[in-house]
């Protein structure tokens, strides 16, 4: 295996990534990017870090074309989810979440510990095809 070098042409190999500081997303939660094309030249997924600060609140948002999954890691989130955010799920440490294609949903942390999740999507790209959906913000909190 072989870490990343900058301006590196992702030649096909495995590859390891050291931790890297987190990123502000569009959809408003802070982002440790990981596996991308962009990083590594995955052609199929991408693999992320996501935090979710106390009192944070993600945008609401969805993915047009690519389906995500969730494994929690720290701390409890809480997502509102459907056409009009009409369904609502804890996510606690340990707990899978599945948020299909096309799937508007609303994440955030109403706890005092950070909530930690690690990421992946079926898009490769570091900045996914994020749709937000100002229409549905406001609906809770």
């Amino acid at each position: 295996m072989q870490d990343v070098l900058p301006n590196d042409s992702h030649p096909k190999q495995c590859r390891v990534l050291r931790a890297s500081e987190s990123a502000l997303a569009a959809q408003g939660v802070h982002y440790a990017m990981g596996i991308s094309a962009q990083s590594t030249g995955a052609t199929g997924l991408s693999l992320h870090v996501v935090t979710i600060a106390p009192g944070a609140r993600a945008k609401p948002h969805l993915h047009a074309s690519h389906e995500t999954a969730i494994y929690a890691l720290t701390g409890v989130s809480k997502v509102w989810h459907g056409a009009a955010l009409e369904h609502h799920d804890v996510v606690q440490p340990g707990d899978f979440l599945y948020i299909p294609a096309g799937m508007p949903h609303q994440p955030y942390n109403d706890g005092v510990e950070a909530a930690v999740v690690l990421v992946a999507r079926t898009d490769p790209n570091t900045h996914e095809s994020v749709v937000l959906l100002p229409e549905l913000d406001g609906l809770h909190g």
